[in-house]
C-alpha cells in the first residue's frame, strides 16, 4: 500500500506536485525563494542557461545554471501559510516517489535561501540594509501543527522571549533557528544579523494601524528592546518562521538574507529599492 494516498499528496496528470506544478527533474538542489513572482525572472536573467521555466498560480519556477551551479528561483506568494505549500512540496519532489507514492530511503537534503524584504526593527540598522536571519520567532501559527525537535539552547531563548515581548494574549510565539553552514557562506562584515520575527499579516500583526484599533500597541517596542547577550530582533516579515520550523524538520538547510525597506522605528522607507535588490540578488548568487 502506498505511504500517500491521493487525498493527502496531490499529483497532477503530468506526474508534478499539485500547487508548484513541477516535476522532480524541473528542481534543482540549490533554491532560491521570493515572494513576487516577478522576481523570479529578474533572478533567472542572470543565468548562463536556464532549463525550465513555469508557472502555476502565483508559483513561478525557474531551473538553470549559474557559474556552474544548478538553481531554482521559486515565487512563493506572501505568508507562512503559501511556506507550507511550498516546502511541502519541495520536499516531496525529492524524498516521495511519486509514482509509487512512497517514501524514499535515501533521503535528500535541499538547500533553500530565502531572498526577501522586511521591516527593521533597531534605530541603528540602515535603510537598505541586507539583513542575514539567525532565527526566527514565528508569532503566526503554522509551526504549531507540527512536530519538531526543538535544542534545549533555542527553547531556553523561545521561553526567555516569551516573558519579555508584549503580544496579544492568544499568540504562542515558537522560535526556530536558520541553517548556520548557509549562514557562514551568506555572511560578511558588512551584514546586519539577528532574530527575524514573522507575522501573519501586514497590518496589524506587524504593528500598523490604520481604522482597527490594535490590541497591543507596545509590541514592536518590546522586539526592539529585547537583547539577550549579543542576540536582538533584527526584522519583521511573513515566511521565515515556516521555512525553518519546517525545512530543519524535513532535513533541509533553510536561511534568509533581506533588504531592509522601512525602518520601523525611525519610520523611514527606502527611496533606493531597485539598486539594492538588485545588489542582493548578485550578492545571494555568488554566495549560495
Amino acid at each position: 500500500m502506498a505511504d500517500f494516498l491521493p487525498s493527502e499528496l496531490v499529483i497532477t496528470p503530468k506526474g508534478g506536485v499539485y500547487h508548484l506544478d513541477i516535476c522532480p527533474e524541473d528542481l534543482a538542489r540549490k533554491i532560491i525563494i521570493v515572494g513576487d513572482q516577478d522576481r523570479v525572472e529578474l533572478i533567472s536573467n542572470y543565468f548562463d542557461e536556464v532549463t525550465h521555466k513555469s508557472q502555476h498560480r502565483e508559483f513561478a519556477c525557474h531551473t538553470g545554471t549559474f557559474k556552474g551551479k544548478e538553481l531554482s528561483i521559486i515565487s512563493t506568494g506572501i505568508g507562512t501559510d503559501n511556506i507550507d505549500i511550498v516546502i511541502n512540496e519541495l520536499d516531496a519532489l525529492v524524498n516521495i516517489d511519486l509514482k509509487t507514492r512512497n517514501e524514499k530511503n535515501e533521503k535528500i537534503s535541499l538547500e533553500i535561501v530565502r531572498l526577501g524584504t522586511c521591516g527593521i526593527l533597531q534605530d541603528e540598522i540602515p535603510i537598505d540594509s541586507f539583513i542575514l536571519s539567525t532565527h526566527a520567532l514565528g508569532i503566526d501559527n503554522v509551526g504549531h501543527f507540527y512536530e519538531r525537535n526543538v535544542d534545549a539552547e533555542t527553547k531556553k531563548l523561545e521561553q526567555e522571549i516569551e516573558g519579555k515581548v508584549k503580544l496579544p494574549k492568544y499568540i504562542k510565539p515558537y522560535l526556530t533557528k536558520a541553517s548556520e553552514r548557509l549562514n557562514k557562506r551568506l555572511d560578511n562584515p558588512q551584514i546586519e544579523k539577528g532574530i527575524t520575527v514573522t507575522s501573519s499579516g501586514f497590518y496589524g500583526p506587524q504593528g500598523r494601524r490604520l481604522r482597527l484599533p490594535l490590541v497591543e500597541t507596545e509590541m514592536l517596542d518590546s522586539f526592539s528592546d529585547f537583547k539577550h547577550d549579543e542576540i536582538r530582533f533584527s526584522n519583521l516579515e511573513m515566511e521565515c518562521s515556516a521555512l525553518f520550523a519546517l525545512g530543519s524538520a524535513l532535513g533541509h538547510e533553510t536561511t534568509a538574507i533581506c533588504l531592509g525597506l522601512a525602518n520601523r522605528r525611525k519610520k523611514e522607507f527606502t527611496t533606493n529599492y531597485e539598486t539594492k535588490i538588485t545588489e542582493l540578488i548578485e550578492y545571494v548568487l555568488d554566495k549560495i
